[in-house]
């Protein structure tokens, strides 16, 4: 193997020579002298399989805290404890490394015990307690923040704002616009081969404005939204915190809530109203095409019996449910990003959570309302 250059602190002293690695004890490898070990010697440099022969030269005392620490760090480095020469070793610390290795061994491979179905269940429990405590404790201080917004609006950060309705409201208008463009049409296709088998023609019309104003477009803008932005709000927010900058932000005397959620939570809820309406008419227009080149219905005919037919109740019913999407989706994703821990991983993870949660929260809020306002005949 040749001679190496030797690896010596105050504990131990690890060398490579022709009959392989010899690794010296020194001093006290006792609990109270642990943390200093344990710090001195974060791992052992020997090749994996490796012949290691111990040394107790310089050894004063060994207890089972030492023992431990020493098999781990072999056993970290991938050397096999039949590979372990302990020969110089006296009785009485061999006896305990041997011991303390087959007790560490048999740590390692046992199967740990499944837990039975009371405390699965106990533990889901106390994990969503724990859930619904974080997400209350998140929606109150979002909305003390907000009142604060309210009776001093200085505190707000325009630029940030602006920036943040920008990304939300004036990039998504494509995407909005043929989405549901696509969907106008989509409906307006399908009912049209019903209806026309009855002569019907006409109540095309009926069915894409109402399907369309009331549920169709809120649902589906909410939904893009929560893909498009709510994603990149976690995102945003989750590299921040793995960088540390949200760490800067507090050190610097700022508040990471108004600076980094406050401007995203009311970008969203001010556009998605917006994009909602946006999503009605391309929805509308898909419709209209659609019922001009299948049923022969004018653009004038459909605009008559539109006026007639919608009423603006039925509009303004789906542009109140999208502040409420909105705000769902933009507090899930500031939550999501701002609970992301310090590694890469735990951002897609979060991310991933809030594009589902989001969708999942759309479709109960949609739920909702659905059932009030049959409740109020509305």
């Amino acid at each position: 193997m040749g001679e190496q250059a030797a690896i010596s602190t105050l504990w131990h002293l690890l060398r490579a020579d022709a009959e392989g690695w010899r690794l010296s004890l020194r001093g006290d490898w006792c609990l109270d002298r642990l943390a200093a070990i344990d710090a001195a010697i974060p791992k052992l440099p020997i090749p994996r399989d490796a012949i290691v022969r111990l040394e107790a030269g310089e050894l004063k005392a060994l207890d089972s805290a030492g023992a431990m620490l020493l098999v781990r760090r072999l056993w970290q480095a991938g050397v096999a404890w039949s590979n372990v020469r302990r020969d110089d070793l006296p009785a009485r610390h061999r006896h305990l490394l041997d011991l303390v290795e087959q007790r560490f061994e048999e740590a390692v491979l046992a199967a740990r015990p499944q837990p039975n179905m009371l405390a699965r269940l106990g533990r889901a429990a106390a994990d969503g307690l724990r859930e619904i405590h974080s997400r209350l404790r998140f929606l109150g201080h979002a909305a003390a923040s907000l009142a604060e917004v309210v009776i001093k609006p200085s505190h707000i950060r325009p630029r940030e704002l602006f920036v943040q309705l920008e990304q939300v409201g004036l990039r998504a208008l494509i995407i909005v616009t043929l989405m549901n463009f696509l969907i106008g049409v989509v409906i307006a296709y399908l009912t049209g081969i019903q209806i026309q088998k009855f002569g019907a023609n006409i109540f095309i019309v009926d069915g894409v404005s109402l399907g369309v104003c009331r549920e169709l477009a809120p649902v589906l803008v909410a939904v893009l939204v929560a893909g498009r932005s709510g994603s990149a709000f976690t995102a945003q927010i989750g590299a921040m915190k793995v960088a540390d900058e949200i760490a800067a932000i507090i050190t610097l005397g700022l508040s990471a809530f108004q600076v980094l959620v406050l401007p995203r939570l009311i970008a969203i809820i001010l556009v998605m109203p917006l994009l909602t309406f946006i999503g009605d008419l391309a929805g509308l227009y898909g419709g209209m095409l659609i019922a001009d080149l299948q049923l022969d219905i004018s653009h004038a005919a459909f605009i008559e019996r539109l006026q007639a037919v919608l009423k603006l109740k039925t509009v303004l019913i789906g542009l109140g449910k999208a502040p409420f999407f909105a705000a769902a989706i933009g507090l899930i994703a500031c939550h999501n990003g701002l609970r992301v821990s310090r590694d890469s991983r735990s951002v897609g993870l979060a991310t991933t959570a809030t594009v589902v949660q989001s969708i999942v929260a759309v479709i109960v809020i949609d739920a909702f309302f659905a059932v009030l306002l049959s409740e109020l005949d509305l």
